[in-house]
This record gives C-alpha cells, structure tokens and sequence, in this order.
C-alpha cells in the first residue's frame, strides 16, 4: 500500500501505471473432474470476509489515493430504458474527466490524466458512446445476448454480439443461461460460452454469471470455472438487475476460482462486481479483497472492474472531503 503523505501524488497512489499487455485467455477443453470438484464452505466463507468488513486500515491521503485508483476501475454504467443519446454524451463526459479539476489541483493530482475503466451502455447507444469518447484510450462496453435474463432466442444472443463488436464495442459483457447452471448442464454452458466468445472476436468478453440467481455458492465456483475454461475474459457477478447482485461471500468464491484458473493455467482472468456497490467504502474493502486474494496485478483495470452507475459520485464527495475537511452534497459531483 501506498505511504500517507500530505497531498497524494501519482507516485504515492500508483494511479497511473505502466500498461502492461497480458496474454488473453484462450480457455480449455472443458474438464469436468474439475469443475464437479469445486465446493463451497459457506461458514469458512463467511468467517473471511469478515476480516474485510471488520477492519479500517486506509486513512487520509493514504485511502484518497486507493478512491483515485478505484475510479480507474469503474465501468461508468447507464442502463436505463429511458437513456437518451444526450445522457450517454453526459456520461462519456464524465469518464474523461471524474473528479473535479479543483479536487484534483488540492490533491496534487492536477496534469495526472485520470479515467473511468470504461462506459457501459446498450447496444443501442454503442455509436453515441464511441464518438463521445474519440481520442481517448476509454473504451466502450456493450451488454449483450439478451441482457438481462439472457432469454430471448439463440442465434439473436449469437448476433447482438457482432452487431455491438462492428458498432465500436471494444467489451462486450454477455450473460449466461442460469438453466444450464441450475439444471448442472455444464456442456450446454461450456458449448454456449464459447460461441460468445468466439462472436467478440478481438472485443473482450466479460461474463455476466447472475450469482443471485444460480442457487448455492457451489454453483457459482463450478460456472465460474466453466466459464474460464470456454474462454472468458472476465467473470462478472450480476447484471446489476436482479435482487441480489454483488456480494462479498460471492465475489471471495469467484476470485478463488480465479486464483486457482491462474495457477493451473497460466491465464489471468479479471473480476467484475457489479450491483449495490454504491459506496467508497465499499469500493475500499473490494480492493482489499482483491489485493489479499488475487495480488496487486489485479488491481489495475485491465483486470478488475466495477459495474456501478453511482459509486463514482460517492467516491468524489470523499476526495472533496479529505481535500477541504468537508462534506459535500451530492448534486455538487453529478455523473451526467
């Protein structure tokens, strides 16, 4: 972790870091003594992340640099039947540039070129958020295959995914078919995920596993398996639409499926929650997580994400307050 300074630098937040290029996952045949040998042990689960929750270890400049690196991580969502091509131009506007130039000048951060992981929207407002976001490295991610229930015919699912991808797309995040995980399908799964992946083409696919909706925490590590086997680039908690989405208990099971992926395979695979992180100090105790569990070469966007929509607005109100010992209302950091 970064040393606590007076103002919070580039250097003493790592926020800016090198690009490093990581061999994309190219799955493998799926293997299912593996997959029928992940469990879950609710009551050991439960007991670890309660570590997380229990501790407050982040103070002043210290936690300011962790919320500046959080941002770097958010996929800035809007999901809504009622987006419209000026509130996505609004949103783009603010993943250029999601911290108040004051904010920034107080934190010793002004010049540093600081930004949102990505934009995600409909495929519908795909080109808006492309031309929005021209000359930029922030890239565009698409909700696909019938998002949410991920129900609506097959071949549609198969074709929304090169309709985002030609669109400007450069993430595409896909969602499962539950059945197939709560009926122990796990070929039809397997077969179905890798047929989304090879539509992304070069587009990186985040897979959208519903956990709220998949039955046990034993589900949930054997498709995240699954899914990194057919070639997932990331595995992602929820669509953000169902009545339980991210949790801690679901994102140590998820990661530890990914930690061990790594170790057997080579391939590093990201992580997204997503849903009801709305807090900065939930982003902090996330980060913790991902930082103790997977190591510090996750903690940049490439291979960790959070789907949120208003954790970026908390997370500038506590930036605004470490930089003048006062809070401020939240109108004062609109996100669009």
């Amino acid at each position: 972790m970064p040393s606590e300074t007076k103002s919070v630098s580039a250097r003493s937040g790592s926020v800016q870091l090198p690009q490093v290029h990581e061999t994309r996952n190219a799955g493998q045949p799926l293997d299912m003594d593996w997959v029928m040998r992940a469990e879950a042990n609710t009551s050991a689960i439960n007991r670890r992340v309660g570590t997380l929750t229990g501790r407050r270890s982040l103070k002043k400049a210290h936690q300011a640099a962790w919320l500046l690196r959080a941002i770097t991580m958010i996929d800035l969502t809007t999901l809504s039947g009622d987006d419209t091509p000026g509130r996505v131009r609004r949103l783009c506007a603010k993943a250029r540039q999601p911290v108040r130039p004051d904010i920034l000048q107080a934190l010793g951060m002004e010049g540093q070129q600081i930004t949102t992981g990505a934009i995600c929207v409909y495929h519908e407002m795909v080109p808006t958020a492309v031309a929005a976001l021209a000359g930029t490295a922030i890239p565009v991610a698409a909700v696909s295959t019938g998002f949410p229930a991920g129900l609506s015919p097959y071949r549609l699912r198969v074709a929304e995914i090169g309709e985002s991808v030609k669109a400007g797309a450069s993430e595409i995040d896909i969602v499962i078919s539950r059945r197939h995980v709560l009926t122990g399908d796990w070929h039809a799964l397997y077969d179905e995920v890798c047929e989304f992946r090879a539509a992304c083409g070069d587009a990186h696919m985040k897979t959208i596993l519903a956990t709220g909706e998949l039955g046990s925490l034993r589900n949930v590590a054997r498709a995240s398996l699954v899914c990194m086997m057919a070639g997932a680039d990331f595995i992602k908690t929820s669509t953000g639409k169902e009545s339980v989405n991210a949790t801690l208990p679901v994102s140590l099971v998820m990661v530890r499926a990914i930690r061990e992926y790594h170790a057997r395979t080579g391939h590093r695979v990201g992580y997204k929650p997503a849903g009801g992180i709305s807090k900065a100090k939930d982003a902090l105790t996330y980060l913790a997580l991902i930082k103790e569990e997977l190591g510090d070469r996750w903690l940049r966007p490439d291979l960790f994400r959070f789907g949120a929509s208003s954790l970026l607005g908390d997370i500038e109100r506590q930036l605004e307050h470490h930089a003048t010992g006062a809070y401020s209302a939240s109108y004062r950091h609109a996100i669009g």
